[in-house]
């Protein structure tokens, strides 16, 4: 490396602090992590070697303060799970229907592996989309050769006509199953709507806006309430299964440009829009209560001259608060651009202070998962050792579930052959919302305020009913205080206990 790459990066390094610390640490915070399929970075690795990128991958972002992992399970009308109404995915296998050999679920194995990590696990799923440009051969079992008048195609795609009702009663049932068989924590839905526009292409839909207006003479007004009405009967399916399974939108970063005379609400951008393009007023579902939070992509960068980051992040601060708002962030970009005022550092810590500093923001998502992992501009470090130095709980969603579990019972101090532990019991549920899923640990040293709302003093998020303490000499005093978390991670009332270590 040479003397001035050190300097920069050591200069880097030093601003970070600086901006991390200028804000709290916030006890509750989203921290995602997109895990895509569609990028081919399983495709063909076969069961061990996939198991052993996503262990990787995993544990690292664990280490980084990741909390949730959004997995991507259904690219085009496929599953990378056993579905019994689509074929396995080629993103798994190479083929698509090709079931794995050896066989394995890398569903039901994420699920398994995120929840022992802590971590919550949302199922990411392409509502419309059913082939992409890359796939040339469908399994016998894929549904557009069963239904093709169900589809059209766009753009060398094929897609599921969002018009037809027959299409929204299909996609629910594909939610329906993956919530009902899996222990998912949330259900999640891209931005992936009417197809992106293609250059002197038209959506072909005229025959069912023929069919099928119900008296809407725009056609964007039409579309619109298509995509909407598939929202809300989501959302509607996900809660009659399982009531505590979050349901997620991750929509493109721009709802729709400001223009004069337009009375839809607009940031000052220049590019694709969600309620023009996309035709998904996104909006209109948080004010509905049709999701349960929200997490726009806002990949570009500081001083985007068609996209600021800046603008975005406060215009959806200000218009999609009525429901838990996350920001997508874009890895790569973020660690190459240079801060607009120093230039010698990236991006991040100026985006992590912007974001911190909304009070209607709760949180944020990295895209992707394996960028993080390779760590550009020390990114991953910054993680790691600032913004996610302490642990956090989700953010509440009351809207779902406001009742905390009863607390632990029985916290008591043991010996044992495996050393000086903590124990405690479950406390009693009388409904599944209600059972606790996990406990928090705090610590606190003599004479320290004993308060469960500074997270700096968590040690464990932990499913188990035990935690090992760290005995040294028996002479120095803590407070120990174990929380309770339901599935929704409302927080318990306290249970403490005053040890010697």
């Amino acid at each position: 490396m040479t003397s001035r790459k050190l300097l920069l990066l050591l200069a880097w390094l030093t601003a970070l602090p600086v901006f991390a610390q200028s804000l709290p640490a916030p006890k509750r915070e989203f921290r995602g992590a997109w895990i895509q399929c569609v990028n081919g970075q399983f495709q063909g690795l076969g069961r061990d070697r996939m198991q052993a990128t996503l262990t990787q991958q995993l544990d690292r972002l664990k280490a980084c303060g990741i909390n949730a992992i959004i997995f991507q399970v259904r690219a085009e009308a496929d599953a990378l799970y056993e579905s019994p109404y689509e074929p396995w995915s080629r993103y798994l296998t190479g083929q698509q229907g090709r079931r794995p050999d050896p066989y394995w679920d890398p569903l039901e194995w994420m699920i398994r592996e995120c929840h022992a990590r802590g971590m919550e696990l949302h199922a990411w799923i392409n509502p419309y989309r059913a082939k992409t440009k890359g796939t040339t051969e469908l399994a016998r079992n894929h549904p557009y050769l069963n239904h093709r008048s169900r589809f059209f195609a766009y753009d060398g795609q094929l897609f599921f006509d969002p018009g037809l009702e027959e299409n929204r009663r299909y996609i629910c049932r594909i939610a329906s199953d993956i919530v009902r068989r899996y222990d998912v924590d949330g259900l999640h839905m891209d931005d992936y709507f009417y197809p992106y526009p293609a250059a002197g292409q038209s959506i072909p839909d005229d025959a069912t806006f023929r069919a099928h207006s119900d008296g809407i003479a725009d056609r964007g007004d039409w579309r619109r309430r298509n995509v909407s009405l598939l929202i809300e009967a989501l959302h509607d399916s996900i809660r009659a299964v399982k009531p505590w399974v979050k349901f997620g939108v991750s929509p493109f970063g721009i709802y729709h440009n400001a223009r004069p005379g337009s009375n839809i609400p607009g940031s000052a951008t220049r590019g694709l829009q969600n309620y023009d393009d996309l035709y998904a007023d996104v909006l209109l579902w948080a004010d509905k209560g049709w999701v349960d939070y929200l997490l726009p992509q806002l990949y570009w960068e500081i001083g985007h001259k068609a996209a600021d980051y800046e603008t975005l992040v406060k215009w959806w601060a200000r218009y999609a608060g009525s429901r838990p708002l996350f920001i997508g962030q874009d890895v790569l970009r973020t660690a190459k651009a240079a801060d607009p005022v120093n230039p010698g550092t990236n991006q991040m810590a100026r985006k992590m202070r912007l974001q911190r500093s909304q009070p209607t923001i709760g949180g944020s998502c990295q895209w992707y998962a394996a960028a993080v992992v390779d760590n550009p501009g020390n990114y991953a470090a910054a993680l790691e050792h600032d913004y996610h130095r302490y642990p956090a709980l989700q953010p509440r969603m009351p809207f779902i579930d406001d009742k905390a579990p009863r607390k632990p019972r029985k916290l008591k101090d043991v010996w044992t052959a495996d050393g000086y532990l903590l124990f405690w019991t479950a406390p009693k549920a009388k409904r599944p919302m209600d059972e606790a899923r996990q406990y928090v640990v705090y610590r606190f040293a003599k004479g320290e305020k004993v308060t469960t709302d500074d997270p700096s003093h968590i040690v464990a998020i932990t499913d188990k009913t035990y935690y090992k303490l760290p005995y040294d000499d028996g002479r120095t005093k803590y407070t120990y205080v174990v929380t309770a978390l339901d599935r929704l991670q409302n927080e318990s009332k306290a249970a403490k206990k005053k040890v010697k270590l």
